[in-house]
């Protein structure tokens, strides 16, 4: 790396790339946006999340870290192009959330392209630059697929400065192992969620009229796009198949555990109960709840206070409040869960109408 900040190159400005070239513009980095979509394009260059912009091919040849901000699909002819024209010694990576196929593609583009992958495991359920956050990496999980033999310290520096410059913690992870975790931990409950709102629907309107508190906390994510998953599991469809067969076998044995009535049953609500309560509440996760609100907040006290209050006079009853993210005498993040989408909603707009930013998550 040169002495001073990298440039940086962020192809695709959603919301994850103009989240990510926020966060490093307010750290003094050079960020070269390249964006095909205008309407994209004008938002991230008027909120700042990218210095200028660029086509593609200028903005890899000035730059000396290329992040890949696409959906999965898009990956592939991206690298290609970025492959020819990349900058000596200049350091590629990106953030799908499906590791090993772009990773055997970059082994068979080159055996000199420096590439890393990359997969912060944050993100929201809406799209877009008009939706970037610079805190939005603060504190979450950045997973990094380095290829066989790289060590990142000594190898490929500039990933790990990246990915610790927006405030994530890196974790260093092989490519077919960070595809069969998401599978389990991601890919999985998506597929449960959209799986137990059919089953539901199937059941008649009356049963969906008597859904309650802990089946919309579980079906939460049903809503999430095709547009998005298609390609995620389409990637990772080896992955997902062997997660759904091992949990085929494991709703097979609690089925038969109901029909035996034994202590089967009992001890794996004991064993779930014990794993669920050590699952960290300190980072962010691969999930984002569809009725939640994010709220940018000034780092003075009686704030909380002042927005539940806004909400309280509005009659609109927060079921979770997290603080997401916050830095000493700057601006902070609190995430406030609401029952409905449509709460949610209002909230975003009694929010606005009192002066305070907020958006849906």
């Amino acid at each position: 790396m040169s002495q001073g900040p990298p440039v940086v190159a962020i192809v695709g400005t959603g919301l994850i790339g103009a989240s990510l070239g926020l966060a490093l513009r307010q750290r003094g980095v050079e960020v070269v946006g390249v964006e095909s979509n205008a309407e994209h394009a004008a938002e991230a260059l008027a909120r700042g999340a990218v210095s200028r912009l660029a086509p593609l091919a200028a903005a890899v040849r000035q730059s000396e870290i290329v992040v890949l901000a696409l959906p999965l699909d898009a990956v592939p002819a991206a690298l290609v192009a970025v492959e020819a024209h990349a900058r000596p010694g200049a350091l590629v990576t990106d953030v799908g959330s499906v590791k090993g196929a772009v990773a055997d593609q970059a082994r068979r583009l080159s055996p000199t392209l420096r590439f890393v992958g990359g997969h912060p495991m944050a993100g929201a359920a809406v799209a877009g630059p008009s939706h970037a956050d610079p805190l939005l990496f603060e504190n979450a999980t950045w997973v990094l697929c380095p290829p066989p033999g790289c060590r990142l310290r000594d190898d490929a520096p500039e990933v790990l400065w990246l990915v610790e410059t927006v405030g994530a913690r890196p974790v260093v992870m092989g490519a077919e192992r960070h595809d069969a975790v998401v599978a389990a931990i991601s890919h999985l409950p998506q597929l449960l969620a959209v799986a137990l709102v059919e089953a539901a629907a199937d059941a008649g309107d009356d049963a969906l009229a008597l859904a309650a508190g802990g089946f919309r906390d579980m079906t939460r994510i049903a809503g999430s796009a095709w547009s998005m998953w298609g390609p995620i599991l389409a990637d990772n469809r080896e992955a997902v198949a062997a997660v759904l067969r091992a949990f085929e076998d494991r709703l097979r044995a609690v089925r038969h555990s109901v029909d035996a009535g034994d202590g089967a049953l009992a001890t794996a609500f004991e064993r779930a109960g014990r794993v669920r309560a050590a699952l960290p509440t300190t980072s962010r996760g691969t999930l984002a709840p569809l009725a939640d609100v994010v709220v940018w907040a000034d780092d003075v006290p009686g704030y909380l206070h002042a927005l539940t209050g806004v909400l309280a006079r509005a009659g609109l009853n927060l079921r979770d409040v997290e603080l997401l993210r916050v830095r000493s005498g700057e601006l902070g993040t609190f995430r406030f869960g609401f029952e409905t989408v449509r709460e949610a909603d209002q909230a975003v707009a009694t929010l606005a109408a009192a002066g305070y930013r907020a958006a849906r998550r």
